[in-house]
């Protein structure tokens, strides 16, 4: 990726062949994990950062108040700082730094390492895992297209913030930056009666084919009660009646070969609290988790915010090399190399995050895949995050989905812990329920004490316990229908898309198809993606582009059809004209046609 150009005077200005600071300079900020092409000496040391090194005002994203108090810092000191004050300094240059990468664009010609470090831009706030708009339509935008004022300008971060921490500022960049997709699409939502010509939303990964079985259930009489105990402050971890339902619930879906046990369960306010509480209490500030890329964006956030902890890329691709491969797929030897490259680089390396079914690809792993992965994690004494947030939203009969929970011995079972939200599964995602599943009764206390900012109310702990216990429902009613309605949906956008002649990636789980696009693209640039997905948002459809998820490709689009039929059928038809090449807003949805289901998958 290209660096701000002052960024590029740092790199050229550090002696060359150097695998780590000379003795003189400040250790500190090199053990903190930034690469050697960003800033890697301590602010207190200050060796770098005076003229003609000192950026001017204007050209990087520190405020004017920022610029001064840089420049008023010593240029030579013979007595360095202590640990404690270039540790401080440090976390501030890091919070910044992962601001820097934010103003990189990418370029004509990409050509990226197998692993990349660094954060992505916000995406998916509003679900458990933060599913919403302002990431996934509005990712790394190019800053010379904004069509809203402000948005994703580096001006905002010289405007007045001193109100905020540069840790604050940090934060506010990434909500201010990603609001491009957002506010267009909340200025012009669609409704079938009152805006017909409003944007149709098939970006944000939501079930929305449920809520008549939802609203039944959770009208329900039992769901209804209020006691002393609900109104009370509670262990942490949640009521011990709702962690022994959660046991049960999961030894039952998971298939686990014996019973969970509650005390290894905790609860939270979503999967985005629990990606961050686990960061934060498994990771130092600097160092990294494995990914593998396309993945789901938001994660960078929900590791970043609190724990300044960095994603390192496992990027993958779609060619196919053998009869046994398939697009994208992940194997160890990515992992061992991506590995090899982030120890390279200096960032140590603390675990691996796997999302199965998978999120944007609705691939899922083999048994033996996850055994794999597990077996790779424990050699390296590697942490491995499980999300598993749409393990109950595999509608195709044929996929053999296994949680990792079902398998008989876990390599590292003190490093595993094991993610599930009801906002996929059971389309909630305003409601706030995710789960943790840790054998590791140290990290299991340390998220719980991060519970008392990210804690559910009583109340929803109750309603949370009676629908799991709920099994006849669940089985007999909500989940033969919620499966019937997805692959119905999915079976009509497969085959409009088949219909356009445009290859895709679907195995029958999730909400989503991973559709590659490329053909649309002459140059096959990020650039031209951005413009074709501006194009689809400009013709009231809103989809979410490769490069927030950081596929490796460009020209790939997730399409999320778990939406009512009349909004899908409309959403379809905006997205035919803009391949067509014709710009009209169609308001009325075209008759429905018979689709029949097909079980061919590209």
């Amino acid at each position: 990726m290209r660096k701000l150009n002052w960024l590029r005077e740092v790199k050229e200005f550090t002696p060359a062949g150097r695998s780590r600071p000379p003795a003189p300079w400040c250790p500190h900020l090199f053990s903190s994990g930034l690469k050697r092409q960003s800033l890697e000496l301590c602010l207190g040391c200050l060796h770098l950062w005076r003229p003609p090194f000192l950026p001017p005002p204007g050209s990087h994203p520190l405020s004017a108040s920022d610029y001064h108090m840089i420049s008023s810092y010593p240029l030579h000191h013979k007595t360095p700082r202590t640990p404690r004050r270039c540790f401080a300094l440090t976390q501030e240059i890091l919070t910044w730094h992962l601001v820097i990468e934010m103003f990189t664009l990418p370029q004509k010609d990409f050509s990226a390492p197998t692993t990349c470090l660094g954060p992505t831009c916000m995406q998916d706030l509003g679900s458990s895992h933060g599913d919403d708009l302002e990431g996934e339509c509005s990712r790394k935008l190019d800053q010379k297209l904004p069509e809203l004022p402000g948005v994703g300008d580096p001006a905002m971060l010289s405007s007045d913030t001193s109100y905020l921490s540069s840790r604050g500022r940090m934060i506010k960049w990434f909500w201010d930056s990603a609001e491009e997709g957002y506010r267009t699409y909340h200025m012009d939502e669609y409704d079938e009666n009152k805006n017909p010509s409003g944007i149709i939303n098939l970006g944000v990964s939501e079930n929305k084919l449920c809520f008549d079985l939802l609203s039944w259930r959770l009208s329900q009489s039992d769901m209804q009660r209020v006691e002393p105990s609900l109104l009370q402050y509670a262990d942490w971890r949640g009521h011990l009646f709702l962690r022994e339902e959660v046991a049960k619930f999961l030894s039952f879906y998971c298939k686990s070969p014996a019973p969970l046990r509650p005390e290894n369960v905790v609860v939270l306010n979503g999967g985005a609290s629990l990606f961050s509480a686990l960061a934060t209490v498994l990771c130092e500030a600097g160092e990294a988790f494995l990914i593998p890329t396309p993945y789901y964006g938001a994660i960078t956030q929900h590791v970043c915010f609190y724990g300044n902890v960095r994603l390192a890329y496992v990027y993958l691709d779609s060619e196919v090399t053998g009869l046994d491969t398939r697009p994208f797929q992940l194997t160890v030897e990515k992992l061992e190399t991506a590995l090899r490259e982030a120890h390279s680089e200096g960032v140590k390396v603390k675990g691996l995050i796997l999302i199965n079914p998978q999120n944007p690809l609705g691939d899922i792993y083999s048994p033996e895949e996850l055994q794999e992965y597990l077996v790779f994690a424990k050699r390296h004494k590697l942490h491995v995050i499980v999300d598993e947030v749409y393990m109950l939203s595999v509608f195709e009969e044929s996929v053999g989905y296994r949680s990792v929970l079902s398998l008989e011995r876990l390599p590292d079972p003190q490093r595993t812990h094991v993610m599930w939200a009801t906002s996929k599964d059971f389309g909630m995602s305003g409601l706030r329920f995710g789960t943790l599943y840790t054998e590791n009764q140290d990290v299991a206390t340390a998220v719980a004490s991060l519970c008392r900012y990210h804690g559910l109310s009583g109340l929803v702990q109750y309603q949370m316990a009676q629908l799991l216990r709920d099994r006849d429902w669940i089985n007999q009613v909500y989940l033969p229908e919620n499966h019937a309605r997805l692959k119905a949906a999915h079976t009509y956008v497969s085959e409009e898309l088949r219909a356009l002649g445009i290859p895709f990636l679907s195995r029958g789980a999730g909400f989503f198809i991973w559709v590659d696009l490329r053909k649309y693209l002459p140059k096959g640039t990020f650039e031209e993606e951005m413009l074709l997905w501006r194009r689809f948002l400009e013709n009231k459809v809103l989809l979410s582009f490769g490069k927030a998820f950081e596929c490796k490709e460009p020209g790939w689009f997730r399409f999320v059809f778990s939406d009512q039929a009349h909004r899908l059928c409309l959403g379809m038809q905006r997205v035919r004209q803009v391949l067509a090449g014709k710009s009209q807003v169609a308001e009325d949805p075209p008759p429905s046609q018979s689709q029949k289901p097909s079980d061919q998958r590209r």
